[in-house]
């Protein structure tokens, strides 16, 4: 029997080690990292030619990217899989954990730093000590230590603070040093100024535009962090209060169904004493932390939206998702629940939808450029064919509320009342919107008020017949 089992021992060790070298070999293809053959001639004269002397001219010469920030990348992913595979035994060595997430922080520090922003060195500290931030704060939150529950709030808050300071600072540090010219005379300071203005400029964005994917990344990979933990709490709980209850299946099968009705609203009530318990035990920060990067990661992909995009209209329903990762906490969302996950996402898409088309309405009477079907039919009678598209569309936008308002508050209660006609009789007010708004973003919310009206009625009505069940 002790060789059997320090057989299978040895045999699963040598899986993790097998797995570890099929992936470093699949990293070496995929990433195509420097290595000493890139450094002859035959590499040097392939990698010369394509710069010609035709795009020189008409590009000037473009700088090469370095290539051996993919080493760094390379090492961090394999030092994330010897962790998991356990071959790094950081779960049973505070010290040794402390040393991956560090180790791993600083990798992906001087990658991100040398590959998106090279020519910003001054940017190169605040990049790295937020990633070893991160690196610690995912770890510990993952596998805690003994003094982690008291640190890592601190951690976030500093991964928090960062954000801004890294981002305001870009902008000024990079404008400041490319309106300052060393030797320059006069005339061709004059002579340079506007194309430096311009190239500081579009240089200055670019580089904001990745810090904000940058800490969106970050803030979205805390949040998933803790929402997972999270989670597996609940479950921890759930399966313990139902051993407790004792009962298997075919016990649970005699059970009648109003004592089956008992048993889902307690436990409905367990991610309530899971978060009484968590505070009790110093994890209490937990929610919060989740709900503050859930709540700036969406914040930050809005931004990229009406920056990328310029506020696209499709982009929100990909984005609202991302309020899912909301949790119940004792101070902001305390009355927060498991039934209402979905209110989040539901509020989200409706009050986007209305602020765009509203902010919509107020571009188009400011440029005075409107396509309304019927803008130029009574000019000069009441204040021109501006007014009256500003009025149409506003008082179009305005019947469209009812339904969104329903449905948010169904999705909030799930209260299924028998006969409740509401949702059907909004349906109407919908149509007009939906056929004569000359905004897009007002026949997209009339369209989905239509849609909200009819799910709320089957699903109220559904609701209500299995409620029926238990009487």
């Amino acid at each position: 029997m002790f060789h059997v089992r320090s057989l299978s021992y040895h045999l699963q060790v040598v899986k993790r080690y097998l797995a570890l070298v099929l992936a470093a070999g699949f990293l070496f293809i995929l990433m195509q990292p420097p290595v000493p053959l890139s450094w002859t001639r035959r590499i040097n004269v392939a990698s010369s030619s394509l710069q010609s002397a035709d795009d020189i001219s008409i590009y000037g010469f473009t700088a090469s990217k370095p290539t051996w920030p993919s080493w760094l990348l390379i090492v961090a992913i394999l030092l994330t899989l010897a962790a998991v595979t356990s071959v790094i035994p950081i779960r049973y060595v505070v010290e040794l954990r402390t040393l991956y997430a560090v180790s791993v922080g600083v990798a992906l520090g001087v990658y991100v730093s040398a590959e998106y922003f090279l020519q910003a060195a001054f940017l190169h500290a605040l990049i790295m000590v937020t990633m070893v931030c991160t690196s610690v704060f995912v770890v510990f939150a993952h596998i805690p230590s003994a003094s982690s529950t008291k640190l890592l709030p601190w951690v976030f808050s500093l991964i928090v603070a960062l954000f801004p300071v890294t981002y305001f600072l870009e902008g000024q540090v990079r404008i400041s040093r490319s309106f300052v010219d060393d030797g320059l005379a006069a005339e061709d300071a004059m002579t340079m100024e506007a194309d430096g203005k311009i190239a500081a400029l579009l240089a200055v964005e670019g580089a904001r535009t990745s810090l904000l994917g940058l800490y969106a990344a970050i803030f979205m990979l805390i949040a998933l962090e803790i929402k997972f933990e999270l989670t597996s709490l609940m479950r921890e709980r759930k399966v313990s209060e139902n051993g407790r209850s004792g009962g298997g299946g075919g016990e649970a099968a005699n059970v009648p169904p109003k004592l089956r009705f008992m048993k889902q609203r307690r436990a409905s009530s367990i991610p309530a004493f899971a978060i009484r318990k968590m505070a009790a035990e110093g994890g209490a920060w937990m929610p919060a932390v989740g709900n503050v990067a859930t709540v700036l990661c969406f914040a930050i992909c809005l931004i990229l939206n009406a920056t990328l995009t310029g506020g696209s209209n499709r982009a929100i329903f990909l984005l609202a998702p991302i309020l899912l990762l909301l949790n119940q906490d004792s101070d902001f969302f305390a009355g927060f629940g498991d039934k209402q996950r979905y209110f989040p996402v539901t509020v989200a898409v409706s009050v986007y939808l209305a602020a765009a088309a509203a902010f919509g309405i107020w571009e188009e009477v400011r440029h005075g450029k409107n396509d309304s079907w019927w803008g130029g039919a009574v000019v000069g009678v009441i204040g021109g064919p501006d007014w009256i598209f500003a009025v149409k569309n506003a008082a179009l936008l305005v019947v469209t509320f009812p339904s969104h308002i329903l449905f948010n508050g169904f999705v909030w209660s799930y209260a299924a009342r028998r006969g409740d006609a509401r949702p059907l009789l909004t349906i109407p007010l919908n149509l007009p919107a939906a056929i004569m708004a000359d905004v897009v973003k007002i026949r997209i919310l009339a369209l989905l008020g239509v849609i909200y009206s009819l799910a709320q009625y089957l699903i109220s009505r559904q609701h209500y017949l299995k409620g029926l069940r238990y009487i």
